[in-house]
C-alpha cells in the first residue's frame, strides 16, 4: 500500500462542522456567529457581492463603452442549407411556417443566412437575407421578400394647427 492510496480514502469526504455542542468542540456558545450584531441573529443573509465594507469587485472595475445589450434586435437564424435539407421544393417560408416544422424554436424575426448550398426554389419571406443568401435563393429560381417591422410610433400632429389652436386657447383665455 502507497502512501498516494491511503490519502486519496482518507480526504475523500470531509466531515461536517458540527456547531453548537458545547465550548469544548471549538465550535459551541455563539456557534461560529461571532458576538451580537445582525450577522449573530437568525434569518440573516449577506447579500451577493458584498465585501464585508471593501469597495467591491464591481465598483472598484472601470465601466467603459456602451453595451447594446438591452436594445439590440433577436433574430432567428437559419442557414440556406437547412431549408434545402428539411424543406420542400417550392414552398413558401416565413417564420411562421419554420416554427411550426420545427426548425427555429422561437417566434423571433427571421434572418436567413447563405452558409451551404441551394438547388430547390424557394419564395422566402424573413425580416433580413444576407447577401450570400439572397444571392444563392435568386440563382436557384427563388423569390426574396423582405419585411421590414416598423416600431410603432404615435403620428405627430402637424406644428402649424397645433401653433393655431394654442393661440386661439389663449385668446380665449385673454377675453374672460
Amino acid at each position: 500500500m502507497m502512501i498516494h492510496e491511503i490519502t486519496e480514502k482518507v480526504g475523500k469526504h470531509r466531515l461536517r462542522k458540527r456547531i453548537g455542542r458545547g465550548h469544548g468542540s471549538g465550535h459551541g456558545k455563539t456557534s461560529g456567529r461571532g458576538h451580537k450584531g445582525a450577522a449573530s441573529r437568525s434569518g440573516w443573509t449577506r447579500r451577493p457581492g458584498f465585501e464585508g465594507g471593501q469597495m467591491p469587485l464591481v465598483r472598484r472595475m472601470p465601466k467603459r463603452g456602451f453595451t447594446n445589450v438591452q436594445f439590440r434586435t433577436l433574430y432567428a437564424i437559419v442557414n440556406v442549407q437547412t431549408l434545402e435539407e428539411r424543406c420542400e421544393k417550392g414552398s413558401k417560408i416565413d417564420a411562421v411556417t419554420l416554427f411550426e416544422a420545427g426548425i427555429i424554436r422561437d417566434k423571433l424575426p427571421l434572418k436567413v443566412l447563405g452558409h451551404g448550398e441551394l438547388t430547390k426554389k424557394f419564395d422566402i419571406t424573413a425580416a433580413k437575407f444576407s447577401a450570400s443568401a439572397k444571392e444563392k435563393i435568386e440563382a436557384a429560381g427563388g423569390t426574396v421578400t423582405e419585411v421590414i417591422k416598423r416600431k410603432w410610433r404615435r403620428a405627430r400632429k402637424d406644428s402649424a394647427s397645433t401653433k393655431a389652436a394654442a393661440s386661439k386657447k389663449h385668446e380665449a383665455s385673454t377675453k374672460e
